[in-house]
């Protein structure tokens, strides 16, 4: 007797294998064969499902989220699942909200992470406790509540907040305090943490306008954390080392944390343009400088374009703008009232203008188009067109739209990679070794960003509308390749003895659905919000989570993912 079969649909493994038409029967939540179509009695399962004319693939895996704490209000870390996602691994970035010592630090690193990750505060008052300690709490509280499998990394943040208090963000550690940390990184990773995080990108900012802890550690700091990490099995890396460009100095940490721990890192994000292929391949080369010190140091890229909801209410991105982090750290009332005051206003522009390197872009305020803002015959017009119909500046236009939306307004550039020569480049890089397929920072920026698709984004755009790579390996891309990279046993393909974690989708048909905002988060807050297109079906260890409409059974399948026992070390970096 068969819990599941999945009949007559086209298995793609998540090898990279060639396709073939194939039944898939499933027990206990495993998959226990896999055979010609019609080799099984459908008579004898719980469940049949005819996948004629379907592809029959692994869930995907998404290694770069932020769900840590929408997992306490959202069982089922929606949307993620709706686009065929499995399997997600949390604690990114360093911002981890464990370990924890509520009465000293709770309320530090609750309104960082609403700062940081664009969290709304009211949601994270309302919808978490906060009442856990130790990493091993977290997870435990987690445990068997949740729709996709989960797995967390260790925030290199919350330990030196913990750690050091209010010293964590103005001072380098001593001997005695990276000792300190140390252990703690220890004790999470042996309660299951799947591995060490940890940033230094100038984007990170907490509430007050200053650096997030992790971005004070030495250089020395990181690399004793790494340590760490290699003393336990299937662990992994994670840091971000800025945004854009950065130094040898920050390549050359990567390179250093890999090799102390002896495991796999991997860097957020690698956005790819046509244009900027020789930029591309500087990031990549981290990866050479990393194997010769022994280490293994992979770019994450997106599969599409990041696509930047601004806004003046959170500033996130607007505070990489010289002297801005202080700025946009102000209360909302505050903010107002320096827009409306033309020197202070005058003086903002002057500080924007002086952005050098990437970041010179984010000043450049005629090119923003208008997403959403009272003023509803601005919605759609780029603030450069609005300035020259109303013979005002850029930012004298934009300012003045602010101060009238009280902060609302949202504006975004247009998406400059949309042509073939970009998702050719793109295809270029997800081939290079030195490159992971992820970073869609599902459960983060709730205002600002929709990459959540990005699975779905990329069958759509890369195999169907642009036919740049066969489907076979566009899944190994969402699959086999980010398994292998944290050490999933038995996760990112289908096979005898395989998890059942599976997918049914229409190659011809499926993508991301339209996006808008929804106001069902704790509080009452909004987010960012999108379903799938072509997906029939989403099973987690053989229950099905996801019905072909678009809605949730009600199924907790998931599986609390700890290292050593669902991951091991991959043997790149045994």
């Amino acid at each position: 007797m068969f819990d599941l079969i999945i009949r007559g649909g086209h298995l793609v493994d998540g090898t990279g294998a060639p396709g073939r038409d194939a039944d898939i029967a499933v027990r206990d939540g495993k998959v226990v064969a896999v055979a010609a179509p019609g080799a099984f009695d459908t008579d004898e399962a719980a469940e049949v499902v005819d996948a004629a004319g379907r592809v029959v693939a692994p869930g995907f895996i998404d290694i770069h989220t932020h769900y840590d704490a929408q997992a306490f209000w959202d069982p089922t870390l929606s949307p993620s699942p709706l686009h065929g996602v499995t399997t997600v691994i949390g604690g990114n970035c360093g911002f981890s909200i464990a370990p924890l010592d509520a009465p000293r630090n709770g309320d530090y690193l609750m309104r960082m992470l609403a700062r940081v990750e664009g969290m709304p505060i009211e949601s994270l008052v309302e919808g978490v406790p906060w009442d856990w300690t130790t990493t091993e709490d977290y997870l435990d509280r987690l445990d068997g509540t949740l729709v996709p499998n989960t797995g967390f990394l260790v925030g290199h943040s919350a330990v030196r907040r913990q750690v050091m208090g209010d010293d964590a963000n103005t001072r380098e550690a001593t001997a005695d305090e990276i000792a300190a940390m140390v252990e703690l990184v220890r004790d999470g990773l042996a309660a299951g943490a799947l591995g060490f995080s940890s940033t230094w990108s100038e984007s990170h900012n907490d509430h007050l306008g200053h650096p997030v802890p992790s971005r004070m550690a030495s250089a020395g700091e990181l690399v004793a954390l790494a340590g760490a990490v290699g003393e336990f099995d299937g662990t992994c890396l994670e840091f971000i080392p800025g945004v854009g460009e950065y130094g040898d100095d920050r390549a050359d940490v990567m390179a250093d944390m890999s090799a102390a721990a002896g495991r796999p890192l991997n860097w957020n994000l690698l956005a790819v343009y046509a244009k900027n292929r020789p930029f591309v391949e500087g990031r990549l080369a981290v990866g050479d400088r990393a194997a010769a010190r022994g280490g293994e140091v992979y770019a994450l890229t997106l599969p599409d374009t990041p696509r930047f909801r601004l806004n003046f209410m959170s500033g996130f991105l607007l505070d990489l703008l010289p002297g801005w982090e202080s700025l946009m750290a102000l209360p909302a009332a505050d903010k107002l009232a320096a827009l409306r005051d033309p020197e202070t206003r005058a003086e903002w522009d002057r500080l924007a203008q002086t952005a050098e390197g990437t970041n010179r872009s984010f000043a450049h305020w005629a090119q923003y188009r208008v997403i959403e803002s009272s003023d509803e015959s601005a919605i759609g017009r780029t603030i450069g067109e609005i300035a020259t119909a109303t013979d005002r500046t850029p930012w004298d236009t934009l300012a003045d739209m602010v101060v009238a939306d009280e902060l609302r307004t949202i504006i975004a550039r247009d998406d400059a990679g949309t042509d073939d020569a970009t998702w050719r480049a793109r295809v270029d890089v997800w081939r290079d070794p030195r490159a992971v397929v992820g970073g869609s920072d599902a459960g983060a920026h709730l205002d600002m960003l929709d990459s959540f698709s990005f699975s779905t984004t990329l069958l759509a755009r890369a195999v169907r509308e642009h036919d740049l790579v066969p489907i076979e390996e566009a899944v190994w891309y969402l699959t086999g390749q980010p398994a292998r990279l944290y050490g999933l046993v038995d996760r990112g393909v289908i096979a005898e003895g395989a998890w059942a974690d599976l997918v049914v989708f229409d190659a011809t048909t499926v993508g991301p659905g339209p996006v808008s905002m929804r106001y069902d988060l704790p509080a009452g807050a909004g987010r960012l919000y999108g379903t799938a297109e072509g997906i029939d079906a989403v099973f987690v260890a053989g229950r099905r989570v996801v019905n072909a409409d678009g809605t949730f059974t009600g199924a907790t399948a998931g599986r609390m993912l700890r290292s050593g026992v669902d991951t091991r070390t991959p043997a790149a970096a045994s």
